[in-house]
């Protein structure tokens, strides 16, 4: 009897030891209804609950590493709830100028140097994993899996293999169905729940590989992340060849934190169009000094490149007079950049020997003398075999790069794009990343980071379409900044779509086209079309060009992911009303609660003609005074839209 006495007391003392104390842990979110429950045995495994609803089940977190394995028979040292609350003001305000950032952290530390973090907000959750191990470490392998509650329709992009440049049409497939196999899916992923929606992407990505995810046919998505390459060779001046790749996905500091992986969880179709995560989880600026940093709209010559028209006495093309036809309507219109693409330069593989025709010198002191900026196409090999370039740009006047065809998103080009963002900050170059994969929190360490592409877009003409692109509030361009070069002024139905460089043409109805000018968010906003053919338009030309490309506040009136959308965006005292669909037709009521009380100021709408159906470019225009009291009918046809701005 005194010794099952003695081995009782001695099981209580050894469950009061670091490690032995608590086997689950569980915190809430602010508001009490989201809590995330971690069990520690043979691994970490977490649930999510949300409203009542059981999300994520046993999913699992850790690391291999080449010597150990961070979260295998894990034990607690310490843990630690607390509370937060603050107040973000984002440099370059997509969505919002200011957010609340109020949530619950739960913080592990484990024995062996290791230890995750969760925050737990109203509408969602994020975790990350951090170390704090001596020297260097090898990163084999993510052993992190969201295992699904339940059954459920997943939205993916999925590529063929790890380089892509993140432009496939979107795929739909069950969970309980996609299988090792097949096709992984870059982020982010929309997981369609029985009563709520997860947006599942990653952020604060830095000395890390992009992460993948992979179906398992059992509700599970499993990480899956590039090896790092060792050994490469130039294959043209756009294309690199991997020759040799380690067996680990990243080298870098054992004392760090890793990506946050979050989820934002949503009741609302809407709410995945306001995300405000990406905010919330965002490092501080590295950049001292950013009122040299300007979002705006841009003019853009490479879909529609060559003016026509009786005010046109030049021979178009790649050349000084060209450029300057651009310019003049820049001025003209409020526009402060035009973005000059391939061509510029004599060789792609050289930046500094420019072509004469286009005169670059006397076009940048041109252009300066109307206040218009100069941005200038480059393919990423040439930017990394010439990093210098970007003293040399500011030396000539050039005020930002856009560079292409990255394509990739293992540890080395993650560095690349930090090293880039970085030297182009010292120069006040700011920088437009084509042939990109999604933002993940460059852009909030370095702001002069406007964009980037990771879109099947406008250059793509016939196949972009309003049935894939209905999805890019909702799960794209939710996560940061996207160039999906909107601004057509042809616009075609898409079984009469037809038209290529250098006459590129919009799918969709003409609002449709306008509309997405306004919805999709980019800090440097292109102006897809020629100055000519806005000119041949000038009620649509002078809508476009006075839209923001930030906002002080996003509203969705009314969302169906998928479906249709309508969103009110306010800069200052103005708002922007803008709707879309799909391959329906919709007829809906908002109503405009958020005007002040008081107020009856006028709007000017542009709405689909009766006809647009099948002759996408009818449209019309109207005037009329609103209030908050005012219930405004949208009517879209098929593949259709809605735009309009209210006050002056």
């Amino acid at each position: 009897m005194k010794t099952k006495r003695l081995f009782s007391l001695f099981l209580l003392a050894l469950s009061c030891l670091p490690g032995y104390a608590q086997k689950m842990v569980t915190a809430q979110s602010p508001d009490g209804q989201t809590s995330v429950s971690v069990t520690l045995s043979d691994r970490i495994y977490y649930d999510v609950v949300s409203h009542g609803e059981t999300l994520l089940k046993k999913s699992v977190i850790g690391m291999q590493l080449s010597d150990r394995e961070l979260g295998q028979r894990p034990v607690l040292k310490k843990k630690r709830i607390s509370s937060v609350r603050g107040t973000e003001t984002p440099i370059n305000p997509l969505k919002f100028s200011q957010v609340e950032n109020n949530y619950t952290l739960l913080t592990l530390e484990m024995k062996g140097g290791y230890g995750v973090e969760f925050r737990l907000y109203d509408d969602g959750m994020a975790f990350r994993m951090r170390t704090s191990l001596p020297g260097e470490i090898e990163v084999m392998q993510e052993n992190t899996v969201f295992q699904l509650a339940e059954d459920c329709n997943l939205v993916l992009q999925q590529p063929n293999e790890f380089t892509t440049s993140c432009e496939e049409s979107y795929t739909f497939v069950r969970s309980s169905e996609w299988k090792a196999d097949d096709k992984m899916s870059e982020l982010p992923v929309l997981i369609m729940g029985r009563n709520q929606k997860i947006l599942l992407s990653e952020f604060d990505l830095c000395s890390y590989p992009g992460l993948f995810l992979k179906g398992n046919a059992d509700n599970s998505l499993s990480a899956i992340q590039p090896r790092c390459p060792l050994e490469y060779e130039d294959g043209s001046d756009r294309r690199q060849r991997i020759l040799k790749e380690a067996d680990y996905i990243a080298r870098t500091g054992g004392t760090r934190t890793f990506p946050w992986r979050y989820m934002l969880i949503t009741q609302e179709d809407g709410r995945l169009a306001e995300n405000r995560m990406p905010v919330r989880l965002a490092q501080k600026c590295q950049i001292e000094d950013t009122g040299w940093i300007r979002p705006g709209q841009t003019c853009w010559d490479w879909l529609n490149g060559i003016p026509y028209g009786p005010d046109v006495t030049f021979k178009s093309g790649i050349n000084l007079d060209t450029y300057k036809y651009f310019v003049d309507f820049a001025s003209r219109n409020g526009v402060p950049y035009i973005l000059m693409d391939e061509g510029w330069a004599l060789d792609t593989r050289d930046p500094y020997r420019t072509n004469p025709q286009v005169n670059l010198p006397e076009l940048i002191r041109y252009a300066k003398s109307k206040n218009v900026g100069i941005f200038v196409w480059l393919p990423w090999l040439t930017v990394e075999h010439h990093m210098d370039l970007f003293q040399k740009f500011e030396e000539w006047g050039i005020v930002g790069t856009k560079i292409d065809f990255m394509d990739r998103q293992d540890q080395w080009m993650i560095d690349f794009y930090d090293r880039v963002a970085k030297e182009a900050a010292k120069h006040h170059i700011m920088v437009d990343f084509h042939g990109a994969f999604h933002p993940s929190g460059l852009d909030y360490r370095y702001p002069n980071v406007l964009t980037y592409e990771g879109v099947l877009a406008m250059e793509f003409n016939g196949a972009c379409t309003p049935r894939n692109t209905i999805w890019y509030p909702f799960l794209r361009n939710a996560v940061g900044p996207m160039d999906y070069t909107p601004g057509a002024m042809l616009c075609y139905q898409p079984e009469a779509h037809h038209g290529n460089r250098p006459i590129c043409a919009g799918v969709g109805t003409k609002v449709y086209n306008m509309a997405v000018f306004v919805l999709f968010e980019s800090n440097l906003q292109m102006l897809m079309d020629n100055p000519c053919r806005y000119d041949q338009w000038p009620d649509c030309r002078d809508f476009l060009t006075s839209v923001p490309v930030n906002w002080d506040e996003t509203r969705v009136l009314a969302a169906e992911a998928g479906q249709y959308i309508v969103m009110a965006k306010r800069r200052g005292q103005k708002w922007y009303i803008s709707a879309i669909t799909n391959d329906q037709p919709r007829e809906l009521d908002v109503a405009l609660y958020f005007l002040p009380e008081g107020a009856n100021p006028e709007m000017t709408s542009f709405a689909d003609g009766i006809n647009a159906d099948r002759i996408a470019m009818d449209y019309r225009v109207e005037k009329a005074s609103v209030n908050r009291n005012t219930r405004l009918h949208i009517s879209m046809v098929r593949n259709g839209g809605f735009a309009a701005v209210i006050g002056k």
